[in-house]
């Protein structure tokens, strides 16, 4: 699944392949598609957990309006994935329940 028009990112121009780290794993995706589009073409479905009920989740609205598909990306929690587009050697985890704000290897 690639995603070539987005409704807030407009469209993906470029197709230049960039490696990125999924939990620490390295994974191909195309600049400036969402992370969450690349992460469903390597068949990543479960984004996050939720806080409470620890249950699974993923894209639901891939418009930025829900926060289904929140992860870590270069070490900021809750970031959007449906709506912050793909760049080199980016780090995405993903996120267990509410994250707080890291400060090096520690949290706040």
């Amino acid at each position: 699944m690639r995603v070539t028009q987005h409704p807030i990112l407009g469209d993906l121009e470029d197709e230049k392949k960039v490696t990125f780290y999924y939990n620490g794993q390295p994974m191909e995706g195309i600049e400036g598609e969402p992370i969450a589009a690349a992460l469903m073409n390597a068949g990543i479905r479960v984004f996050r957990t939720t806080a409470k009920r620890h249950e699974p989740r993923g894209i639901f609205c891939a418009i930025g309006r829900c926060t289904d598909c929140m992860m870590v990306v270069d070490g900021i929690p809750n970031t959007r994935t449906c709506v912050t587009t793909l760049k080199e050697g980016m780090r995405v985890e993903k996120q267990e329940g509410l994250e707080r704000i890291r400060t090096g290897e520690e949290y706040k």
